[in-house]
């Protein structure tokens, strides 16, 4: 059966299911999108990694991958291989240098193991052809839409980015760590952009 090479080319809320996403994958040598409803948790996950953030203890996936790494377990391919009323099947590809295993998973979970070990998610013909949609003309989402999707703790986030400007780059730094240590990921995302943008002026 031929391969499609998939990539991640947006993240958002779920404009049809409340508390869901939607990752959007997209093939890498056309203009077809797979679009999957996933959970709010491996959402976070999936963003967190994206955004290259490092959370105050590791998550789940991150867990999963010191653990695979410790004893020489690589993951070489995330693979869609069903899709069956809907629900997407999956599969992670893992070797140890000798032998090669499929490790069956959720779709959700395999692509945040995927964006952990930058390995390639692939899916069959047959389920771009059925599931697949073609957006010409639709923007994809933003990278601020993505960094909304890694916020998603109970606490509102009601600093503006003008109250930043007047800070010190150590302050900023020390309100970063703070953030993190209380997973407000959306937060953390936007002083880590005022000090890049400080680095580059």
């Amino acid at each position: 059966m031929k391969k499609v090479r998939l990539e991640i080319v947006g993240l958002s809320y779920s404009q049809t299911q409340s508390g869901a996403y939607a990752l959007v994958l997209g093939e890498t040598t056309g203009s077809r999108r797979l679009p999957i409803i996933i959970g709010g948790f491996e959402a976070q996950a999936i963003a967190i990694e994206l955004e290259k953030m490092s959370p105050s203890r590791p998550l789940t996936h991150d867990l999963f991958k010191t653990f695979s790494q410790t004893f020489d377990i690589t993951v070489t391919e995330v693979l869609i291989y069903n899709l069956v009323e809907g629900i997407f099947y999956a599969k992670l590809l893992c070797n140890d240098g000798t032998k090669e295993v499929e490790i069956d998973a959720r779709t959700s979970d395999a692509i945040a193991i995927a964006v952990r070990f930058k390995c390639p998610i692939s899916t069959y013909e047959f389920i771009l052809k059925s599931a697949g949609i073609v957006l010409d003309d639709e923007p994809l989402a933003s990278a601020e839409e993505t960094e909304q999707v890694a916020e998603l703790s109970e606490t509102p986030v009601t600093t503006s980015m003008d109250d930043y400007k007047g800070k010190s780059t150590e302050e900023l730094k020390n309100l970063l760590q703070t953030a993190l240590d209380e997973e407000q990921y959306e937060l953390a995302s936007k002083i880590r952009d005022e000090l890049n943008q400080r680095k580059k002026s």
